[in-house]
């Protein structure tokens, strides 16, 4: 069994709703078991910013799914709860991504882990905070580089 984690987002519809069930989705058969969540946060558009701001949340997991297998099922949530991937940074009912997986070091057409952008998102720094303050990456632990991101609209709504 691993440990990992795993972001959700979403601004689509009732957002908190979507990744709530997206949780539920992803840890409700037994193969990935819930150990941690983060509270949800209301965060501001990243990339494409001419759109509706996002809620972002991480979870821990623990699994015996490889990382493609974990990365696989987080795509079937997304496709069950009807995402359809029409634009780079557009509009999203849910997203999910594997950010960590045990200290497995990857980089394959499909999949980088760690997570490559990380340490530049606050959007995901500040909720992966709430779980794993003390994870280091990139010779930083998350709470280190979440102290020197930009938190201009980010913010817990839970």
């Amino acid at each position: 069994m691993v440990d990992a984690v795993v972001a959700l987002g979403s601004n689509i519809g009732d957002k908190v709703a979507n990744v709530e069930r997206a949780v539920e989705l992803l840890t409700g058969e037994g193969e990935i078991a819930l150990t941690a969540r983060s509270r949800i946060y209301k965060t501001p558009p990243w990339g494409n910013t001419d759109q509706d701001w996002f809620v972002n949340a991480c979870i821990g997991v623990r699994t015996g799914l490889d990382p493609h297998a974990l990365l696989t099922r987080c795509l079937s949530v997304e496709e069950m709860m009807g995402r359809r991937r029409a634009e780079k940074w557009g509009p999203r009912i849910i997203d999910l991504d594997v950010l960590v997986y045990g200290d497995v070091e990857l980089a394959d057409e499909v999949l980088t882990l760690p997570h490559p952008h990380i340490t530049k998102r606050a959007f995901v720094l500040a909720p992966m905070a709430d779980i794993v303050p003390d994870l280091m990456l990139e010779g930083r632990s998350v709470a280190a580089w979440l102290s020197i991101q930009d938190l201009q609209g980010i913010e817990p709504i839970e």
